[in-house]
């Protein structure tokens, strides 16, 4: 990285059930202002407005942004999949590193309809029909059943095969999620639930129960990132900043090894973690805190291995020996995550960034992770698009 880049401020809302959510436009003001607020600058000082949705017509960033404030800055609107907020935040980390701007700001939000997630355009090629066509050589697809489910059983059935996991061991990740939520205002789903629980819910696919699925929701979350010499010049003290990040998408090669877990992104999240890691001259036994993104219990499990916290084959013992939570090796999702806050697709990345920029300035609560100098952010959107974002705590 050329420039220091500082997260000045960040703000989410309350994530909410489709039934009981404010309009996206409400939302998404919602998050900004509270930004603002944290970061103590008015929106006349941001210069640039990256927002990251998945469900909406064209230019919703500007129909968020315009209640703050017409300052003819440029806004763009950005659809990367469930990876959309985190792109948002790379662009808007790239403008300030660049120098292009002195601050910006990302935004993410989404109003979701209740139910599964499936495709709005089916008058055109489907951007996953490569995708599908693997998936269906390596798995046999029920097509009566929504298809992201089963991407990640697909995923989760070879996870077994190849290391011998139980089934159960994915479950263990929900009732772990829904501890941490416990102690979360903005989470959706905050109480207690048990192995038993989990197991006797619904089978959704494979090895997947419904409690093992992240619920529809809809929500807001926004970071807004400066150089130093902004900050200075606004006489602010930013806490936290971003030591690294990357996002990138498939490598060549992909579909020929018919592999589900390479589908939902394993290869990705290995890459773009270890090129994080290469940037910053940091080892992820380093690392204290991470807020990954567990859609399905299958994607965390994957992921810890992805991100180098555990061994590859290890995750089982990660999770048995309670290396994922308090007391063990780092904590992951101390939000409750996906599973317990929520996804709602856009707000998710800034959703995560914010949470790790509260543990980083010591202002998590019952949630707060002891002795934090380092946070991870891992987003995913199928397709794919992965970020991995490294912050630091500065003086």
């Amino acid at each position: 990285m050329s420039r220091r880049v500082l997260v000045a401020g960040v703000g989410m809302v309350p994530f909410a059930k489709p039934s009981a959510a404010q309009p996206y436009d409400v939302m998404g003001e919602g998050a900004v202002r509270a930004a603002l607020r944290d970061a103590g600058v008015a929106y006349d000082t941001v210069q640039q407005v990256y927002a990251g949705y998945v469900y909406g017509d064209s230019t919703c960033g500007q129909r968020v942004v315009y209640q703050l404030g017409m300052t003819a800055v440029p806004v763009l609107n950005v659809n990367n999949n469930c990876a959309s907020g985190s792109s948002a935040l790379w662009l808007a980390r790239q403008a300030v590193e660049s120098g292009a701007v002195e601050c910006a700001l990302a935004v993410g939000f989404e109003q979701m309809p209740p139910g599964a997630l499936g495709a709005k355009w089916a008058d055109r090629p489907n951007p996953l029909a490569d995708f599908d066509t693997t998936l269906r050589a390596a798995y046999q697809v029920d097509d009566s059943l929504p298809g992201t489910p089963q991407y990640f059983a697909a995923a989760g059935v070879e996870y077994m095969e190849k290391y011998g996991m139980k089934p159960e061991t994915f479950a263990r990740v929900s009732v772990k999620a829904r501890t941490h939520a416990a102690n979360n205002p903005y989470a959706v789903f905050r109480d207690p639930i048990t192995l038993d629980d989990v197991l006797g819910s619904p089978t959704v696919a494979g090895p997947l129960t419904r409690l093992q699925c992240c619920p529809p929701t809809c929500g807001a979350a926004a970071a807004i990132v400066c150089s130093e010499e902004f900050a200075r010049a606004h006489g602010l003290s930013p806490k936290v900043a971003i030591k690294a990040q990357t996002l990138q998408s498939d490598h060549a090669g992909l579909f020929d090894k018919r592999s589900p877990m390479s589908l939902v992104g394993t290869d990705v999240t290995r890459a773009a973690a270890t090129e994080v890691y290469e940037k910053a001259g940091v080892d992820p036994r380093d690392i204290k805190v991470v807020e990954l993104h567990d859609c399905f219990t299958v994607n965390e499990v994957l992921t810890y291995e992805g991100l180098g916290l555990c061994p590859e084959g290890g995750a089982e013992e990660f999770i048995l020996g309670g290396d994922n939570t308090y007391g063990g090796r780092v904590v992951t999702n101390p939000s409750g995550g996906l599973l317990s806050k929520g996804h709602p697709l856009g707000a998710t990345g800034l959703a995560q960034t914010a949470e790790i920029t509260w543990q980083l300035r010591g202002e998590a609560g019952g949630r707060q992770v002891d002795g934090v100098t380092l946070g991870l952010q891992h987003n995913l959107g199928l397709g794919t698009a992965g970020v991995v974002t490294l912050f630091e705590k500065v003086s």
